[in-house]
């Protein structure tokens, strides 16, 4: 491909196709190549089994001395706690691959030393707070498209993140829950052996103390639910999903959340009828997807931050009056000119070979697409 011309109205040479136009015998713009991806290279590789094996080792270690030397690690809840050592061997692992990668590398810098610059903290103290709430938190951005798909959304974020709080401290020993008089309905919940909470198990707080994982099952639920209905009869969506990547993540979310019910359902209900046939099935269904987490669809929660930090970076720079870029073609103002010198520069590191198409705004993009179309492909059909 050739780079965009330097005028303000180009009009491509004959027999040289303009950028963005479909090549004969190659890949469209913005499409991967055809054949295997490339694989990862070997340093890579081994670079990121070195940065999983010490999160490991450090994520032991804060368990054995979290919970004082295994004085206050149930051994019942082992496969969890082993289950939840492999995750960080699979995160730590596939982000080192992940940040190795040219494109994602420029991102995780400028997005990380945004989220953690003074200089941004010093004039637009609120920015990162804001940010991590509208953007992280609440997903604004997801409300633009649907809002039913950000409600289930929302659902499926804050019963998880509820979920997490409560099992995984309680998986590692960090936090116990202890009877103060030993036969009485008070208790305490102690983290790392310091009392931080008495309450009383018949009271509100009790009842909210051990009923949060049914609260979070309750939120998960209907937002799977609706994603797992919306694959099922949404065209777009049956279009490009894939079973393993789209469907098995939210199958996986409803029969955690459903056996977990299900075991609070026998335990009161039931005087325990079926509570080990549940707690193995849940125990199973748990473990599989802490493993999955690292390699299928659930990593985006790992990758989000940096997108947070690069949303940081968009609005600092704006707020320091830089120099706002306008369209090569029409004119129109596009973004600040740190944002587009720092688009070209992962476009360059990509060698995708078009950077200066990042200085036209996305309706002269669709133009001068259609031009060159119709200058030289369609001509060929007359």
């Amino acid at each position: 491909m050739t780079e965009p011309p330097q005028t303000a109205d180009p009009t491509p040479p004959p027999g040289d196709p303009t950028p963005g136009a479909p090549a004969p015998g190659g890949p469209a713009p913005g499409e991967a190549p055809s054949g295997p991806p490339p694989r990862t290279p070997a340093a890579v590789r081994r670079r990121a089994t070195l940065a999983a094996t010490v999160v490991s080792v450090l994520l032991i270690l804060a368990i054995v001395f979290g919970s004082r030397l295994l004085r206050d690690f149930d051994s019942a809840l082992l496969p969890y706690a082993v289950a939840t050592v492999f995750l960080a061997f699979g995160v730590a692992y596939r982000y080192t691959v992940w940040i190795s990668a040219p494109g994602a590398r420029r991102l995780f810098h400028k997005g990380w030393g945004s989220f953690f610059s003074v200089a941004n903290f010093r004039k637009a103290p609120t920015a990162l707070p804001k940010m991590i709430a509208t953007y992280l938190g609440f997903q604004k951005f997801l409300g633009a498209r649907s809002h039913a798909r950000w409600a289930a959304h929302q659902l499926i974020f804050w019963g998880c993140l509820l979920a997490a709080a409560i099992t995984f401290p309680l998986t590692w020993g960090w936090f116990t829950f202890t009877s103060s008089t030993g036969s009485g309905p008070g208790y305490e919940m102690r983290i790392w052996g310091l009392k931080v909470l008495g309450f009383d198990a018949l009271g509100v707080v009790g009842w909210l103390m051990f009923h949060g994982l049914d609260i979070a099952a309750v939120l998960v639920i209907p937002g799977a639910g609706y994603f797992l209905w919306r694959r099922m009869k949404d065209r777009g969506a049956i279009t490009g999903q894939r079973f393993a990547y789209d469907l098995v993540p939210l199958l996986a979310l409803i029969v955690i959340s459903v056996t977990g019910l299900l075991l609070t359902f026998s335990s009161i209900f039931l005087h325990g009828g079926g509570y080990e046939f549940l707690a193995i099935l849940h125990m199973v269904s748990v473990v599989f997807t802490l493993i999955y987490i690292p390699f299928g669809k659930f990593f985006h929660i790992v990758q989000r931050p940096a997108a947070v930090g690069m949303q940081l970076f968009k609005y600092t720079s704006r707020r320091k009056d830089e120099e706002v870029l306008g369209c090569r073609r029409c004119h129109e103002p596009i973004d600040t000119a740190p944002y587009v010198e720092n688009l070209q520069g992962t476009m360059r590191d990509l060698d995708l070979g078009f950077d200066e198409w990042a200085e036209y705004c996305p309706r002269c993009k669709r133009v001068l697409r259609g031009s060159a179309y119709l200058d030289h492909v369609k001509k060929g059909f007359k």
